[in-house]
């Protein structure tokens, strides 16, 4: 029964040497998962840049229940559009964590470990709850129904509780930190992993002004506009070392990361 313990010191740390020290046939069996995550870091920059262009096209209230429904009832195919380009890159985001969750487990298990799972609950978080800091999908709802009320009691009730929902999505949010926090912590072992270290300091500078700039995002702006740039550039920068990823699975992982 002795022989079958497993040594505790340094366990996970040679799991994790051992699990990607493959030869070449087995190494390739992440090749598809890195493929897709790369194609999904860039298409994750593509929809914010697109929901940017319409916002800013057609931008929407940000304050005032009754102005917001009535916008919306206005305009509500770019407003829908709008929001659903916000919110569907969180599944990109989710699939970009997984990859970096595998590449990253022989050079911290640790930090990769911690770092998917804060990143993972970011991006499942703004899955389940189909709010973005400029709108959400319960609006339309609210605006369709004020449309179809028919005396002004109802409307105010609608528009008061329009009036919360926007309140609600101006407020800072534990949620809204853990997205840079996440990637603060994925970005510590990229550093010295087989992905390129510049991106792995570009994560830490954006996650590190990523949660200044959502603890102070009313009181110092010019923080969290820096921060959305730079976290474009981070998930376009990591979806390009992935797609580049299978070219390097053949080199040993001692002379990688010996680099």
């Amino acid at each position: 029964m002795r022989a079958l313990r497993p040594k505790a010191r340094g366990g996970l740390r040679t799991y994790a040497r051992r699990m990607t020290a493959l030869p070449w046939p087995a190494a390739r069996a992440w090749v598809p998962l890195y493929r897709a995550a790369g194609i999904a870091g860039i298409l994750f920059v593509l929809f914010g840049l697109t929901a940017l262009a319409l916002y800013f096209g057609d931008p929407p209230p940000v304050s005032g229940g009754e102005a917001t429904l009535r916008f919306i009832a206005d305009h509500t195919a770019s407003y829908v559009a709008q929001q659903l380009l916000w919110l569907v890159p969180s599944l990109f985001g989710l699939v970009v964590f997984t990859a970096l969750l595998v590449a990253l487990l022989p050079a911290s298990p640790s930090l990769a470990v911690l770092g998917f799972v804060v990143g993972a609950a970011s991006w499942t978080a703004l899955i389940a709850v189909p709010t973005t800091s400029v709108g959400s999908l319960s609006l339309v709802t609210l605006s369709s129904q004020y449309a179809a009320a028919a005396d002004d009691g109802a409307r105010s009730a609608l528009a008061a509780a329009a009036e919360a929902l926007v309140a609600e999505n101006n407020t800072v949010t534990f949620g809204g930190a853990l997205t840079p926090l996440g990637i603060l912590l994925i970005s510590l072992p990229m550093v010295r992993s087989v992905l390129p270290r510049w991106i792995g300091w570009l994560g830490i500078v954006t996650g590190a002004l990523g949660l200044a700039g959502e603890a102070l995002r009313f009181a110092v702006t010019g923080l969290y506009a820096v921060y959305g740039p730079l976290l474009w550039i981070w998930f376009a920068a990591v979806g390009l070392a992935l797609l580049r990823l299978p070219q390097h699975l053949a080199v040993p992982v001692s002379v990688r990361v010996g680099r």
